[in-house]
């Protein structure tokens, strides 16, 4: 039995506890039972198949047993065995076609299992908070989920396939032996198989280490790779090919390390069993020949006896392989149920109802009252920051880098729960509303625009999927970048790559308003919404987002102050605590750090 060394774990593996095997199955019973009769067909076919398994060796023994020369008619020697023949190849088909019919009524179980199950996980990840996302690897997350499905696949394959029809047929032989032969061979198969498993679960439990140490620093090689070819640009900007390369070897290096390990105890496992194996067979035949030799078995007898062995023993030798990738099978399911089970740090209350915008074709009133909010409890962000977005009306929020402004455009989406004081929206605080209608009616074009690997009409599409292709072309002029997409070779079915990186900053941050636009939100919230727009594109642009401010209530998070001077009201945030507030004018008339900021700004040429 050579066998590779199985599947890989996700890292952390040795950080995450295990919540048992029978809890993982309990999970998994649910999505089996669903088809309840076709489980119970595909187990009774599987009984079927081990009866006719049986039979076959059985009538074997009969056939040889028939072949007497002694016997006195000729045409009886052959009419014998000629039925015993016929019946023979019957229950050879009979066993196939068992097995085959349990097969394929059970796909359908697995697969929907694997479907649900996957969905489900996927589902979930999608309404975890921000922080979750933002503590994960990616790659270890996906990991996770294909390891997980693939281990359902593989416990029921095993389980089903593997290791129930050896334990029925196991029972199946010691009953014939008890009670066609002395109890003996019965004992003898009992002991060694008993021998057997206790070997092979002992040995393989004593291997899992190595196996963990393998799996770790296969996942951690894994993630240091996808982490390296996410951030290409970055390595080569900083020619650091060969450093990460070096990085990549000392994780690959650390998995052949603990492969070996692991190679060299399997071949130690491999070497008892077939040992235990071996004892067992010779016991048997031993007994088997001296009944012949007595006269109490024929050699029909004897050749059935090491068939069933053997028999039996061929679905052992693979014992524990079996046993240790249905572990594996666990503890990779076990991971992705853990996913799961991840409580969702921002969940709708119970009572959560939309939200309900009273004048959807002017846009909500908002209001932030005494908000506190920090990422960490050492660093506070936010301290008490109270302000008003009437409804139809533009905020703008200016300051230094960390004064909390991207934040506030989290926490209006909900990607956070402030610590202390409210968010209300039409007098509706945030936290009383579903978190799908209230991120229905704020649309963002944020500062990092992350576009899928797909087309740019995709991208914009995204806004609105139902939207018609007008209406994207519509999104793309109101976004000025309808022009440049017709130059395009292949127009709007053009790939833009991974994260959108054809495209350049200024073009993806274009693509990324259209989408907004033409999802026609209540609210807008541009982030550094023009920080990657050349100026000449960015005048043509602010005609456009005052036009669509008119409508909206609009909270713009800007460092270019140029870009925001036309705003009804603007904040300006220093510590997480807005010091200043007032339209342009007054600001500058106020002479304090909006003027200071604003001169600074001038000097450098910026406006």
């Amino acid at each position: 039995m050579r066998h590779s060394s199985g599947h890989h774990r996700s890292s952390g593996e040795s950080n995450t506890p295990q919540r048992g095997d029978w809890r993982v199955i309990r999970d998994l019973l649910p999505y089996l039972l669903e088809y309840r009769f076709r489980v119970i067909l595909a187990l009774s076919c599987l009984v079927a198949a081990k009866f006719a398994n049986l039979g076959i060796p059985i009538l074997m023994k009969e056939l040889i047993d028939s072949l007497d020369i002694k016997a006195s008619s000729p045409q009886a020697i052959l009419a014998v065995p000629l039925g015993i023949i016929v019946a023979y190849g019957f229950l050879r088909i009979s066993a196939s076609l068992f097995a085959e019919l349990r097969e394929a009524l059970f796909a359908r179980v697995t697969q929907n299992a694997v479907r649900k199950v996957a969905l489900q996980v996927f589902e979930h990840l999608h309404s975890l908070a921000l922080s979750f996302h933002l503590a994960r690897q990616t790659g270890g997350v996906s990991r996770d989920i294909e390891r997980g499905t693939r281990g359902i696949q593989s416990l029921i394959s095993y389980s089903l396939y593997s290791i129930l029809p050896t334990l029925i047929e196991f029972c199946l032989v010691l009953c014939y032996f008890a009670y066609s032969y002395d109890i003996w061979f019965a004992a003898i198969t009992l002991v060694a198989l008993v021998l057997y498993i206790v070997f092979t679960i002992v040995v393989t439990e004593w291997r899992t280490h190595y196996r963990r140490a393998m799996n770790e620093m296969d996942s951690k090689a894994n993630q240091k790779a996808i982490d390296s070819l996410l951030n290409f640009e970055t390595v080569k900007y900083f020619g650091n090919e060969a450093f990460e390369t070096a990085r990549y070897d000392y994780n690959l290096l650390r998995y052949q390390s603990a492969a070996i390990k692991s190679q060299k105890t399997l071949a130690f496992l491999n070497l008892g069993q077939q040992i235990i194996i071996a004892i067992g067979l010779m016991l048997i035949l031993w007994r088997a020949t001296l009944g012949v030799v007595d006269g109490t078995m024929t050699l029909g007898d004897l050749v059935l006896v090491n068939t069933l062995m053997i028999q039996l023993y061929i679905p052992l030798n693979f014992l524990g392989v079996i046993y240790r990738e249905i572990k594996q099978s666990l503890t990779d399911m076990d991971r992705m149920f853990s996913l799961l089970n991840t409580e969702k740090e921002i969940a709708d209350s119970p009572n959560a109802h939309p939200l309900q915008i009273d004048n959807p074709s002017r846009g909500p009133d908002v209001r932030f009252e005494n908000v506190s909010f920090h990422y960490e409890s050492k660093r506070e962000i936010l301290r008490n920051v109270s302000f008003n977005i009437p409804a139809g009306t533009t905020t703008a929020v200016v300051g230094q880098s960390g004064a909390g402004k991207s934040t506030l455009a989290r926490l209006l989406f909900r990607f956070y729960d402030a610590q202390s004081g409210k968010i209300i929206i039409d007098g509706q605080n945030i936290q009383d509303v579903t978190q799908l209608s209230l991120r229905k009616a704020i649309g963002i074009v944020p500062q990092d625009t992350v576009l899928f690997n797909d087309t740019i009409g995709y991208n914009i599409a995204y806004g609105d999927p139902s939207a018609s292709f007008e209406e994207v072309q519509e999104a793309a002029r109101a976004a000025q970048i309808d022009s440049f997409i017709k130059h395009l070779p292949d127009a709007y079915q053009t790939q833009v790559g991974e994260r959108g990186l054809k495209l350049s900053g200024g073009e993806k941050q274009r693509v990324a308003i259209a989408r907004t636009l033409l999802k026609k939100p209540a609210m807008l919230i541009f982030d550094e919404a023009t920080s990657a727009l050349d100026s000449k594109t960015e005048r043509a642009f602010q005609e456009e987002l005052f036009n669509l401010a008119k409508n909206r209530t609009t909270l713009i998070i800007a460092h270019r102050l140029s870009t925001i001077i036309h705003a009804d009201q603007i904040l300006v945030m220093d510590h997480g605590q807005v010091v200043e507030r007032g339209t342009h004018l007054e600001l500058l008339a106020a002479k304090g750090k909006y003027a200071e900021m604003w001169q600074m700004q001038e000097r450098a040429g910026l406006d």
